[in-house]
């Protein structure tokens, strides 16, 4: 693992609509970033073709994280293994019933545990390559005493930590932040145990790129001192 977290975060494209990503990818390209995590949860087959369309003609080389989403299928992640040498494909508790569709692909797929304090029934992590932690979310699980945070724990020695999720949490709402406003949304990293951190760290926020590269050059130090 890279011990250094320069080469362990990442830039997010994230969004509901094509405004949402158009905006960052325009960012992108004006400031010649060549890698970044995409986050497809919230775009339809559509828009993911428009944003595959661009994505090809982007400064964007590299893209190591994808959150996929239940409509998506083995053809997506050829897309990104093939163009842009994506490794790491998150999953949620639910897909465990339709796997078939990402067949071929199980050792590349990590799961992300939902926020319901429950198990989904279909869930097995070791058929698939391991865990995507959200920090947030694992931060709320455990304040909550929920099954998601057993559900990890217990498996800390056995199943990999591979890639995260990274947004704020707010203390007062026990939730994760997606719009960040202030770098101590981000305070509570310190307080999680370090196995979960894994190779590949996504920046999951509404926020533009720019401020999304403050984000990052905070963080760098922020974890690089947390694992001194």
């Amino acid at each position: 693992m890279e011990s250094s977290f320069e080469k362990r975060v990442y830039l997010g494209i994230t969004g509901a609509t094509n405004v949402d990503w158009q905006s960052k990818l325009k960012e992108i390209n004006r400031l010649k970033i060549d890698a970044v995590a995409v986050f497809l949860s919230r775009f339809d087959k559509k828009e993911r073709d428009n944003l595959y369309r661009m994505l090809l003609k982007s400064s964007i080389s590299k893209v190591p994280f994808v959150h996929l989403r239940d409509d998506t299928n083995a053809d997506d992640i050829k897309f990104f293994i093939d163009n842009f040498g994506t490794h790491y494909f998150n999953i949620h508790e639910e897909h465990f019933g339709s796997l078939t569709q990402w067949q071929g692909y199980w050792d590349k797929l990590y799961l992300e545990m939902n926020f319901d304090s429950q198990i989904a029934k279909d869930v097995k992590v070791r058929q698939i390559g391991g865990f995507c932690v959200d920090l947030a979310h694992f931060k709320s699980a455990i304040a909550r005493g929920s099954e998601e945070a057993y559900y990890v724990f217990v498996r800390k020695n056995k199943i990999k930590f591979a890639c995260n999720h990274l947004n704020g949490f707010s203390p007062k709402t026990n939730s994760d932040l997606h719009t960040i406003t202030s770098l101590k949304d981000f305070d509570y990293l310190t307080t999680l145990p370090k196995y979960i951190f894994g190779d590949i760290i996504a920046i999951e926020v509404e926020n533009s790129i720019r401020e999304q590269i403050k984000f990052k050059e905070y963080l760098v130090k922020f974890l690089n001192n947390y694992f001194k």
